[in-house]
Formats: structure tokens, C-alpha cells, sequence
């Protein structure tokens, strides 16, 4: 109906019509509202580059896109109120319609309900969901598919297809649902399939997964035949219980999927135990790749484990996210997996190191949002619990990351007090001891963030040094990220003391080194490379 209302008005909404579906995105609850003004703003063509780390930053973009301008936004799938009251318009022209299925949300708004299709508008969908041919085929079937469907669009559309497909009256046993025009059609789709086709629909859709693919329905079932998943997925989707998207994924429809999910509570469906692992992928990049496709299903995985009380399945799957958050930018997507993990680490504290490493993620993901307080507290909640393990490799980096965070907020004397204390913690890391065979890298990293302190605090020479003795570790090891990055830096300090040949060189160098998946990085290395080039000129 938003779609039709927006092709029906386009005069009215000259500069652009917006529309954000939030039912693809992971939890129960779906996202926050700073990631749901990330959506728009994409959707409005915001250059990654420019996108604000705030919520704060992102309401206010939005309002100067707006400003003066004749648009239409559609925020779909809504589910609670902080999720859309940033976006009600400040101007007159800009029209914001937002779709909520149950109650209503309690916005300064018109609401306007949804009702039943009329009995004539029902037959239209019926004529033109199937043709004319199959409606007169239909004949006295008509009547009982009106009934059952009370008006329902979603119910209409797959009892059409399934009659036109030559199904019979209702299966005995499915008029107990009828006086819910979706389950009935969802019972009545159900006769059409096999009995492990039915199962594995009601298994994932208790998992409640924002996208389905062979891979996950097959591990749902206890198998590892992708090929079969596959098929029972196609046939579901011919019966109209799963939509197809793209890439061969599958998601259902909201009121299908909790039918099937309370049907398949209720008759106590089993969950078979994890299957053997795959094989490992190639590299990091095809990792980094795999994480980015499945980063919504594996936020709710999460969620789904501490449901569950499955609290070490829950820690590792979001121990997984760091990779994805470092170095693809992820930050909006991971934050809500990082808080429930946080969650169960303090409720099961029956290990201090992974807390404190969840914690850790959990600060990092904030000062990337620069949410600098909630940082903090997570990043010393990180150093109190590494420290209570005697965890010498994981207290350090935490104690580097209070660094990085007050860097972050110009405090470049404070983060150089953290590096030097960091640096003095792994020393206490003696031969032999676990974390020595790393110290090593442990020790040319918080160089490299020394090297950044001193460039803020103007002393430029003694930050070539230490970012050049970086550098120079990075080169004898297979780490091109690190490496990357320690050339950004050195760029960085060889521009502000002027010698911006030999900085392009080092932002070609680390250009080359990186891949697809660090999109953030290269930006801001092509940022830096416009800056250099201005001076060369």
C-alpha cells in the first residue's frame, strides 16, 4: 500500500521517495535507531565517506537533506517508537509514513488502519493473482476461499496459487485455524509438502533468521545435505510459505513465520546438535566475506543462544564478529550481538577472559559509533576482567584501546600515558609464558600507536621513528592489514612535516595492500591521498 500510495503522489514528492524495510534486519526487536537513520541515509545516496558516526550526526544530515525538499519516506517493519521518532519531518512537504503491524506506535502522528479487503476487492486479487481461466475453474471453490481469507491480501494471494494449483477443500484438522485467515493458509499450504519439508519450515522459522539459505536450513535439521535443504526450500516457496530473494535466500513472511514457529513450539519439534564444522575458506578476505553476507543471521544467532541458555555458543559466535567489526566497519550491525554477549559473560562467569575480550569488542564497536563514555566504561570493565585472569596478553590491549579511545577525542598526551602503561605489561610477559611467542607483534603495534600520540602531540620526528620501526617489523610478516595501516599512519606524519612525495608513496604502498572488504580504510587513504596531492601541487 505504501508503494502504490508513492507511484499513485510521485508529483507530490518531486525530490525523491524513500522506502526502509526494517523486517530484513537482525533481532527480535529490529535495529536502533542510529542504524535505521544509516539505511535512510544510504538509501538517500549519502557517500560512505560522509555518513556521521552518531545518531546525533545522522538526525541532523537528515534534516538538512530534507529541509525545503519534497520527499516521501517509508520506514516499513517498525517496532518501536525510538526507532522513527528522529525522523518526523520538521518541514511540511516531506511526508513520513510509517508501517507497524499489531498496536500502533505511540508517534505524534495520524494512524490510519489497515482493514480487510471488501469482498469485491477480494475477488479482484483473486482474478488477478491467477487469471481469469483459473477463476472460472475456481467455480463454487470461490466462495469457501473468500471465507477463509476474510480479506486478507497475504492470505488471498497464496490460496489462489495453491487452488489454481489444484489443491482440494482443507485437510482435516486445519479448521481449527480459521478464524486466523494466515495460519489457516499457512495449514493449508503445509498439506502440500513433505513431512521433513514441513519440518524444516517450522525449525527455521523458530530460529526466526532474517534470511534463509540452504546452508542454514540444512544445519537446522541436524544435516549437512545442502543440495535436498535446497529443494525442500524451493517447494515451500511454490506454496507460497517463503519468499524467494536474491543469491537463493529465502525469508517468510512475518505472521507465516510465527505461525509455524507457535506450531512447531507446541508439538515439541526437535533441534538436532551442531553439525561437524565446514571446511576452511581460502583467506581472510573470503572470511571477512562469508561474515558480511551472513552478519544479520549471525546477530540473531546470538540472540537465539541466550534464548536457548546455550551461553558458550553465544560467547563464540560473537567473539566471531571481531574480524567483521575491525576491519569492514560493520559497527551498527554487531553492536546488539556484543551487548547480549556482555550479558552472558557477567551472568556465567565461569570465564573472566572471554568477558573481558567481549568487552573489549564492546568498546571498540562504541568508540567507532563515538559513544565515548559507554567506551570507556566497557573498555575498563575489559582491563578489570582480563586482570582478574591474570591475562596478561588480553589486559594490555584493553589498557591500548583506553589509549586509542582518548586519541580518538584529540587527548593525545593521556593516550601516550596508556600506550607507555600497555607496553609495560606485556614486558611483564616472561620467556615461556603464555603470550610470549606474540610479543613480538604485541610490542611493534603499541609502537605504531605510540608513533600516532606523538604525531598529536607535534612531535613529528620522534613519530617517524617509531612509526618507521612499525613499518619495518610489518614488512618481515604476513600481516598486510597491520601493515596497511602502519604505512597510513607514517603518511599521515610524513605530510604534516611536509614531505608529501614520499607520503604518496607509502598511501600506494598500503592502497595495494589492502582488499575490498577493508572499504573504510581505502577511503580514508584516498581522503589523505587528495590532501597530499593538493600540497605536491
Amino acid at each position: 500500500m505504501a508503494r502504490r500510495l508513492g507511484a499513485e503522489c510521485r508529483d507530490l514528492f518531486s525530490d525523491g521517495q524513500f522506502y526502509v524495510d526494517l523486517r530484513e534486519s537482525a533481532g527480535a526487536n529490529g535495529p536502533e535507531p542510529a542504524a535505521v537513520l544509516l539505511r535512510l541515509l544510504c538509501e538517500m545516496g549519502v557517500d560512505p565517506e560522509a555518513m556521521p558516526a552518531t545518531e546525533a550526526g545522522r538526525e541532523r544530515l537528515y534534516r538538512r537533506l530534507t529541509a525545503e525538499r519534497k520527499m516521501l519516506v517509508v520506514i516499513d517493519h517498525a517496532t518501536f517508537l525510538a526507532q522513527v521518532r528522529g525522523l518526523v519531518p520538521a518541514t511540511p512537504d516531506v511526508f513520513l509514513l510509517v508501517v507497524v503491524s499489531g498496536r500502533p506506535l505511540l508517534l505524534e502522528a495520524e494512524h490510519v488502519a489497515v482493514p480487510p479487503l471488501s469482498r469485491r476487492h477480494a475477488k479482484q486479487m483473486v482474478l488477478k493473482t491467477v487469471g481469469r481461466e483459473n477463476v472460472r475453474r475456481l467455480g463454487p471453490e470461490m466462495r469457501g476461499l473468500l471465507d477463509r481469507c476474510q480479506g486478507s491480501p497475504l492470505a488471498l494471494h497464496v490460496e489462489a496459487r495453491l487452488l489454481a494449483g489444484g489443491t482440494s477443500a482443507p485437510g482435516q484438522g486445519t479448521e481449527v485455524w480459521w478464524h486466523h485467515p494466515v495460519h489457516a493458509t499457512t495449514e493449508r499450504a503445509s498439506l502440500r509438502l513433505g513431512p521433513e519439508t514441513v519440518r524444516l519450515c517450522r525449525l527455521t522459522a523458530l530460529g526466526g533468521w532474517p534470511s534463509i539459505s540452504a546452508e542454514i536450513a540444512a544445519a537446522t535439521v541436524g544435516g549437512d545435505d545442502e543440495e535436498e535443504a535446497a529443494r525442500m526450500l524451493a517447494e515451500a516457496a511454490d506454496v507460497g510459505l517463503l519468499e524467494l530473494l536474491p543469491d537463493l535466500r529465502y525469508r517468510f513472511r512475518p505472521e507465516i513465520r510465527r505461525h509455524l514457529a507457535d506450531t512447531a513450539a507446541s508439538a515439541s519439534w526437535r533441534t538436532e546438535p551442531d553439525p561437524e564444522p565446514p571446511d576452511a575458506l581460502r583467506d581472510e578476505s573470503e572470511g571477512i566475506a562469508v561474515l558480511a553476507a551472513e552478519v544479520t543471521n549471525v546477530v540473531h544467532a546470538v540472540s537465539v543462544a541466550e534464548e536457548r541458555r546455550q551461553v558458550a555458543t553465544a560467547l563464540r559466535l560473537a567473539r566471531a564478529l571481531w574480524p567483521l567489526q575491525l576491519k569492514a566497519g560493520h559497527a551498527d550491525e554487531v553492536l546488539s550481538a556484543l551487548r547480549v554477549a556482555v550479558r552472558c559473560g557477567e551472568q556465567n562467569r565461569t570465564d573472566e577472559r572471554m568477558t573481558g575480550a567481549l568487552y573489549f569488542q564492546l568498546a571498540h564497536c562504541l568508540g567507532e559509533l563515538h559513544r565515548w563514555e559507554q567506551a570507556n566504561r566497557a573498555a575498563r570493565t575489559a582491563v578489570a576482567h582480563e586482570r582478574a585472569a591474570g591475562h596478561l596478553l588480553g589486559e594490555a590491549p584493553s589498557v591500548e584501546l583506553q589509549g586509542l579511545l582518548c586519541m580518538n577525542r584529540w587527548r593525545f598526551q593521556e593516550a601516550h600515558d596508556r600506550f607507555v602503561e600497555a607496553e609495560r605489561i606485556y614486558r611483564r610477559i616472561a620467556p615461556g609464558q603464555e603470550g610470549a611467542e606474540d610479543l613480538p607483534r604485541a610490542l611493534a603495534l603499541v609502537e605504531r600507536h605510540r608513533g600516532r600520540a606523538l604525531r598529536g602531540l607535534g612531535r613529528l620526528d620522534e613519530s617517524r621513528l617509531l612509526l618507521e620501526g612499525a613499518v619495518t617489523f610489518f614488512r618481515q610478516r604476513p600481516e598486510a592489514y597491520n601493515l596497511a595501516r602502519t604505512l597510513t599512519d607514517l603518511a599521515e606524519t610524513l605530510h604534516d612535516i611536509g614531505d608529501d612525495t614520499a607520503a604518496l608513496a607509502k598511501i600506494t604502498e598500503a592502497e595495494a595492500l589492502l582488499t575490498p572488504a577493508a572499504a573504510p580504510h581505502l577511503r580514508y587513504l584516498a581522503t589523505l591521498r587528495r590532501r597530499c596531492e593538493t600540497t605536491v601541487r
